[in-house]
């Protein structure tokens, strides 16, 4: 019997993933709860108009306040669901897995919770809040998979299939997250903005030499030559795969880079210094209170609305250096994703595209059995192999580059019957 799922939001990511269960036929029912219904009716619409084969299962809209534990339980009851998928705001995972832990459905999220009032907290950040309902899950035997989007997600799977497979000893891993792809506009960002400045405000904490270190945005610049996009400069960033892969992999040196263009740190740097960024309320001098950070949010383009003018394409991986066999070794685990691909197929740019697909993949797996473990995990606890062939033949693909060489890891289609890829030797930083 198939079961049924509950996706909770209606943004670029939900929209994403929706079309891939959707798509997937592996589901009984499915429940799009937002909000805002509008949200909700077009993602089912996009659904219906864009899908090139008869939809076995049904789809159906609910409004909902995520925040409230009670009326999550009350829809997942009454929907059904035995599979929730939390694609809302980050401020949503604790009452939505507690109303998970209510039901005994599965949750699945893409990102660590996030308290409204704290930034950037000591970490790691897990332990400060999902962490602490592990012992409740395994109890409850309710599965719960942590970050199952791209990063967090399929760069753990990526570190994973890195220190089980290719070295015997793992001394370092970046993970370098680069989009280059562009929107055309002056000024906006590709995921909720009041989440994505939280991510560049605070203090920027990474893993190094087996104990976590401290340093300030923008402060660490590196530049990386990688596969399709060519040289890009990156910075030092805190994220959140870190908090989970410095505590389950061996491995002495875990870093987090990201590519910023010189412009958006310019404006981004103007707004922080003068307090717009701020989520303390401040009050006008026609007395009105406002939240800055809220305000900035609500003059920005909504990230949904980039994906039809985006062109240009992403790349994201782990550098990974070690030893094998008593030799030094680099490899190099990653993904590319074109922007106007992603629009053509689902109506999406790439970064959500590529958080997406993980976030179904993973509903899938634990449909089928796989994934359903029935404790609380982070993805690089979980088989890395079926998840990364499964995200592969949703559209997004893996690719391994070892001295200069392109070789394919999980390609959609047989894996073995694909020829090599070959490309011009590249130097990665």
């Amino acid at each position: 019997m198939k079961r049924n799922i509950l996706i909770i939001g209606a943004g670029g990511v939900a929209h994403v993933a929706s079309h891939k269960i959707a798509w997937s036929g592996q589901f009984g029912n499915i429940h799009i709860a937002s909000r805002t219904l509008r949200k909700a009716d077009a993602i089912v619409e996009s659904i219906r108009a864009r899908s090139s084969v008869p939809l076995t299962a049904s789809l159906d809209t609910h409004v909902l306040d995520a925040l409230d534990v009670a009326a999550t339980e009350a829809l997942i009851r009454a929907t059904g669901a035995s599979i929730v998928l939390n694609l809302g705001s980050a401020f949503l995972n604790m009452p939505v897995l507690q109303a998970c832990l209510h039901t005994g459905a599965a949750y699945v999220d893409t990102a660590i919770h996030e308290d409204p009032s704290k930034v950037c907290e000591s970490p790691p950040w897990y332990e400060n809040y999902e962490w602490k309902r592990r012992e409740a899950c395994e109890k409850a035997g309710v599965t719960a998979i942590l970050g199952a989007g791209f990063d967090p997600g399929v760069v753990n799977a990526y570190a994973r299939i890195a220190v089980d497979e290719y070295f015997d000893r793992v001394n370092s891993i970046d993970i370098i997250d680069v989009n280059a792809g562009s929107h055309g506009r002056y000024f906006a960002t590709n995921f909720d903005p009041e989440v994505n400045f939280r991510e560049f405000t605070g203090v920027v904490w990474y893993w190094q030499g087996r104990q976590w270190q401290k340093a300030q945005m923008f402060e660490r610049r590196r530049e990386w030559d990688l596969p399709v996009v060519g040289l890009r400069a990156t910075y030092l960033t805190g994220h959140d795969e870190l908090h989970s892969l410095s505590q389950h992999l061996d491995v002495p040196d875990i870093r987090f880079w990201m590519g910023f263009g010189e412009h958006y740190i310019n404006v981004f740097t103007v707004l922080k210094n003068l307090g717009l960024l701020s989520e303390q309320p401040v009050r006008t001098a026609e007395g009105a209170e406002v939240v800055p950070l809220k305000v900035v949010k609500a003059v920005l383009p909504d990230p949904s609305s980039l994906a039809s003018s985006y062109t240009g394409k992403t790349c994201i991986g782990d550098l990974v250096r070690g030893v094998k066999d008593g030799k030094a070794r680099e490899i190099f685990i990653y993904n590319v994703a074109d922007h106007v691909d992603c629009y053509r197929e689902v109506g999406s740019q790439a970064i959500a595209y590529t958080a997406g697909v993980p976030a179904a993949a993973a509903a899938l797996l634990i449909a089928q059995g796989v994934w359903d473990v029935r404790r609380m995990v982070n993805v690089e606890q979980l088989p890395a192999r079926p998840f990364l062939d499964l995200v592969a033949q949703l559209g997004l693909e893996t690719w391994l580059r070892e001295d200069g060489r392109d070789l394919p890891l999980a390609v959609r289609g047989d894996r073995a019957t694909v020829q090599s890829m070959v490309m011009p030797r590249r130097h990665v930083a």
